[in-house]
């Protein structure tokens, strides 16, 4: 949608100018349909006057063939004109929702903050809708001012008191149903809310079941949704409720509106000014006004809605990023050497300074939970540390395009998700990519301060390698971290589907599955989390094997509190109370700190 920060109104202008040709042509087209309309009564009021009056066979002939064009004209302007306004209305709810993915997937990130998955999936959907149905509401007010103009020509040169009765009648009509679509609108924004947080819950709610039957939840879970089900209920019902008082009164003064046209023109014809012809065409018309009258009610309560819409969207693409700045591309190669200084987030870091060496797998150990995930944000730069810095090969992380730094550090989380697939489509990308400049995944440089022997790592993602060595590298990726065994486990092996979110698959098989993700894309740099809280011993003791094995001169962060995976790293780091506790090998800090055999061996 732009820079800045969009309004609602800059996204309802923008969708419509988006469209503007094929609303034009359908508004076009639409005046040809309601010109044609409000021909037909003008014209039955001829027939009457001149053929079947007078008795003419010839001119009633004339006439009806008059009637039959204007009524295929008329049927396929109508047809015509709107196909181009649904096409208009679904073209700008699928830029609408275009964007508002763009918005959400942006490497800067922010668009999340306070809102579940499910209230931004709702935002994309109904709201997205909702504002591009405005282009076909436009499209339709103007078919209806049109019919409305087209009658109102026809009733002054039939009457001209009738005339005037339209054209001062229907501002305000059009003044009044403005008035009433008011409450509507502001209660359709409540109920979008409302049903936004309830599709976030049940989200929510779906995707944690397996937890909640775990824990004996699922009550507690019923009764959290059923009350913000209620909730939604009746934002719903209110706003129902607004949308039919203000259809209810405009259909009444529509109707108390036509009503007057057609005593006024019975008035007339009584004292013979209208013949039964013009009569017959001036209740035509007064018929016919129905139509485009209840089209501006209609409009009004679409537009009305639409507000409300575009401002809920306006709000996701407005929404401040959660880390800004960062332009520079990722030097390559990258060495994969990491330094922190003072780093401050939150409650979970306390100014911690820690030196990672480059091609080193380094453990990182803690004594608060919440510790673990601020340094993970930190280093996948979801957030900026508050104080201090975080440096790349000596650059800050600040400098760096986000997308392009994740591709460099990849941070695999403990709560990863898996996609709806095959267990090979979660490992493997579809599709390798191309060299554009971005971190390809190669070997850091060794050292020369004692870092491992530096010999080459296995060519990563993307890096030109053939079909076979990109199945060598998932092989190898598979086999690191036991991921084999779950292929083997399966009746279709790694074609079998895992299913929304790796449902079908065990914790266990998860976890593999996700640390082979994680290895087969083969960053400079990885940071895994808790990858293995979920598998028993030995297999834990086997993936700590094929972990070190498969990064082998390359830098990996392990934050964990396993023994099994800090003993294969070369160097472990305790974080205590936010900040550098200890560090050493795992066997050092077990003879050595207490505080570290307590976070590790408890």
């Amino acid at each position: 949608m732009g820079s800045g920060e969009p309004s609602g109104r800059d996204v309802l202008t923008r969708s419509v100018r988006g469209q503007a040709r094929r609303v034009g042509l359908g508004a076009a087209l639409g005046c040809v349909h309601q010109l044609g309309e409000a021909l037909v009564p003008v014209l039955i009021g001829v027939v009457i006057d001149q053929a079947v009056a007078g008795q003419d066979a010839g001119r009633l002939l004339l006439w009806l063939a008059v009637l039959a064009v204007v009524y295929v004209t008329l049927s396929w302007s109508f047809r015509l004109g709107a196909r181009a306004g649904e096409r208009g209305a679904e073209e700008a709810a699928h830029t609408l929702r275009l964007a508002i993915v763009r918005r959400v997937l942006d490497a800067r990130g922010g668009a999340e903050d306070g809102r579940l998955p499910g209230e931004l999936a709702n935002v994309a959907t109904e709201d997205a809708k909702r504002v591009g149905a405005v282009n076909m509401a436009l499209m339709s007010g103007t078919w209806a001012v049109a019919g409305v103009t087209a009658s109102a020509v026809a009733l002054l040169l039939t009457s001209v008191p009738l005339g005037l009765i339209v054209l001062l009648g229907t501002p305000v009509l059009l003044w009044l149903g403005h008035l009433l679509s008011k409450p509507l609108e502001r209660r359709s924004e409540a109920e979008q809310d409302r049903a936004a947080h309830a599709s976030g819950v049940a989200a929510d709610l779906v995707a944690g079941l397996r937890v909640l039957k775990g824990l004996g939840a699922q009550r507690a879970a019923v009764e959290r949704y059923r009350g913000t089900s209620r909730l939604s209920l009746a934002a719903t019902l209110r706003a129902a409720r607004a949308e039919s008082w203000q259809t209810g009164l405009v259909l009444a003064l529509t109707g108390g509106f036509i009503a007057l046209i057609a005593l006024v023109g019975g008035r007339l014809a009584l004292d013979g000014s209208l013949s039964l012809g013009q009569l017959v065409s001036a209740v035509g018309l007064a018929l016919f006004l129905l139509g485009p009258l209840e089209t501006f009610a209609w409009v009004n309560a679409e537009l009305a809605q639409g507000r409300a819409s575009a401002a809920r969207i306006a709000q996701v693409l407005a929404a401040e990023p959660a880390v800004v700045g960062g332009d520079d591309p990722v030097p390559q190669p990258v060495r994969g050497a990491l330094r922190l200084r003072g780093v401050r987030l939150g409650d979970g870091t306390d100014g911690v300074d820690l030196d990672v060496a480059a091609g080193r797998l380094t453990g990182i150990a803690v004594t608060d939970p919440a510790c673990a995930e601020a340094l993970l944000r930190c280093l996948g730069r979801e957030r900026d540390p508050e104080s201090g810095t975080v440096e790349l090969d000596g650059v800050p992380l600040n400098r760096f395009d986000p997308a392009q730094l994740r591709a460099a550090v990849l941070v695999a989380a403990h709560d990863a998700v898996l996609f709806d697939g095959s267990l090979a489509d979660n490992v493997t990308p579809r599709a390798e990519p191309e060299d554009d400049g971005t971190p390809d995944g190669s070997a850091a440089e060794p050292e020369d301060d004692g870092t491992p022997d530096g010999s080459a790592a296995e060519p990563a993602a993307g890096d030109g390698t053939g079909d076979a060595d990109a199945d060598l590298l998932t092989e190898r990726a598979m086999s690191a971290a036991h991921a084999d065994e779950v292929a083997r486990s399966l009746p279709h092996g790694t074609a079998t589907g895992v299913g929304e979110g790796g449902r079908s698959l065990s914790g266990g098989q998860r976890q593999r599955v996700l640390l082979a993700r994680a290895l087969r894309a083969g960053p400079p740099v990885l940071v895994v989390h808790d990858p293995t809280t979920a598998v028993d011993a030995l297999t834990e003791a086997r993936i700590a094997e094929g972990l070190r094995e498969i990064r082998r001169g390359r830098t990996t962060l392990v934050v964990t509190n396993s023994p099994a995976l800090l003993a294969v790293a070369d160097r472990v780091v305790l974080l205590d109370g936010g900040r550098v506790g200890a560090e050493g090998t795992h066997a050092e800090l077990v003879r050595a700190d207490a505080t570290y055999r307590t976070a590790v061996l408890a």
